[in-house]
C-alpha cells in the first residue's frame, strides 16, 4: 500500500483554530451551564421505578414528586415495553423519614410502578468520589510524563499531555453543551478513553523518534518534515486501530443501551464513543503538530530551516539528496560472498 503525503504539520494553524474553538466553546459552556453530575457526586435521594406503565411521561414523574415535596427533581425514562422503568433523582432527604417514602409512594401511583427502591447517597460521599477522580487523574497525567520522556523525551511528553488535556475539555465540554449526566461510571470511561488517545500518539512518537536517527546525513530535513513523513508512514495503522475500537463502542451505545434497553451501559459507552474521536483527532491533528511546532523553535533546527529555505530560494530541490526512510534501508550494498579462486579461503566484499 502507497504511503500517503498528507500535510499534517503544514495546516497546523489550521488544526489549532479548530481545537481552540472547541475547546473555547467546552468552557464557555461549562462555567454557563455546568455540568449534569449524578447523585453519586452531589449527594441526594434516587428512586428507581420497575414495570411502570407506557403513557408515563417525565413530567407526570416530577409533578408527582414535586407534589409529595420534593424539590430538584429530575426523571429519567429507562427501557421499553414491558421492562420499561424510570429513575427520579431528588435533593437528598432523610432516609425512611415521611417524605421520602411519601414521595415514594406518589411516584408509584402516578406511574403505576410494579416494584420500586429508594438509594439515598450523603453529599460527603460524593465529594470524596469528585477528589478520588480528580487524584486519579493527576496521578495518571505525572506516569504518563515520567514513561514517556524516559522511553522517548521530555518534549513529547509534554505533546502527549497537552492531547491527553486537550481530549478531556473537549469530551467534558460536550457533556457540558449537550446535558449528558455525569456519572461515575463517566470518570471510568474517561481514564480509558486517555489510554487510547495516549496509544496512538506514542505510535506517532515511536515513528518519529526512529526515523530521525535513520534519516541520514543530518540538517538534510527538518524536524517538521521528519514528524510530517512519520506520520504519514503511520496513519493508516492508526486510523485502522481507532475504527476497529470505536465499532463495537458505537454497537454498545446504539444497540445495547438504545434498542435493548441497557440503560446502565449507557453512560460508560457514550464517554467511550465520545472520547475515542476526539482522541483520533487528537493524535494525528493536536500532538505532533504541537511537537513539530516546539521542536522548530530550537537552535539547530532554526538553521536547518534557514538553510532549506536557502535552498529553495536558489531554485533546488527541496527534496533532492534528502533520504527517505525506506530508502535508507534499500541502498545499503548488499554483502556477497566469493570464492577466490587459488586461496582457498571465503572474502566478503561489497558491489
Amino acid at each position: 500500500m502507497r504511503t500517503p503525503t498528507f500535510d499534517f504539520v503544514g495546516r497546523s494553524r489550521l488544526w489549532a483554530m479548530i481545537s481552540g474553538t472547541l475547546i473555547l466553546i467546552s468552557l464557555g459552556s461549562l462555567g454557563i451551564g455546568g455540568l449534569d453530575l449524578s447523585i453519586d457526586f452531589v449527594g441526594g435521594t434516587a428512586y428507581r421505578l420497575e414495570g411502570i406503565d407506557p403513557g408515563t411521561t417525565s413530567g407526570d414523574l416530577r409533578d408527582a414528586a414535586e407534589d409529595a415535596g420534593a424539590v430538584d427533581v429530575i426523571p429519567q425514562l429507562q427501557g421499553a415495553g414491558d421492562d420499561r422503568g424510570a429513575l427520579v433523582r431528588t435533593d437528598a432527604m432523610e432516609p425512611g423519614s415521611e417524605q421520602a417514602l411519601a414521595v415514594e409512594q406518589a411516584l408509584v401511583e402516578a406511574s403505576g410502578a410494579e416494584n420500586s427502591t429508594i438509594s439515598f447517597v450523603g453529599p460527603t460521599w460524593g465529594q470524596r468520589i469528585t477528589q478520588q477522580a480528580l487524584e486519579a487523574l493527576l496521578v495518571f497525567m505525572v506516569v504518563v510524563v515520567i514513561y514517556i520522556s524516559f522511553r522517548l523525551e521530555f518534549k513529547m511528553a509534554v505533546a502527549a499531555v497537552v492531547a491527553l488535556v486537550h481530549d478531556l475539555l473537549i469530551t467534558i465540554g460536550l457533556y457540558s453543551l449537550v446535558g449528558f449526566n455525569v456519572s461515575p461510571a463517566t470518570v471510568i470511561a474517561l481514564l480509558t478513553i486517555l489510554g487510547y488517545s495516549l496509544y496512538d500518539t506514542v505510535v506517532v512518537f515511536d515513528r518519529v523518534k526512529e526515523n530521525a536517527v535513520q534519516l541520514g546525513e543530518p540538517g538534510r530535513r527538518t524536524y517538521a518534515q521528519l514528524v510530517n513523513a512519520s506520520m504519514n508512514e503511520v496513519l493508516y495503522r492508526s486510523l485502522n486501530t481507532s475504527i476497529t475500537s470505536v465499532l463495537p463502542v458505537g454497537a454498545l451505545l446504539l444497540i445495547g443501551s438504545q434498542l435493548l434497553g441497557a440503560t446502565t451501559l449507557q453512560d460508560l459507552a457514550l464517554a467511550l464513543f465520545v472520547g475515542m474521536l476526539v482522541g483520533v483527532y487528537s493524535s494525528l491533528f493536536v500532538a505532533a503538530p504541537f511537537l513539530s511546532w516546539w521542536k522548530m523553535r530550537e537552535p539547530e533546527q532554526v538553521r536547518a530551516a534557514e538553510r532549506e529555505a536557502e535552498r529553495l530560494e536558489r531554485g533546488e530541490d527541496p527534496d533532492e539528496d534528502v533520504p527517505s526512510v525506506t530508502a535508507s534501508t534499500e541502498r545499503r550494498a548488499p554483502i556477497t560472498t566469493d570464492y577466490v579462486r587459488g586461496e582457498g579461503k571465503r572474502r566478503k566484499r561489497r558491489r
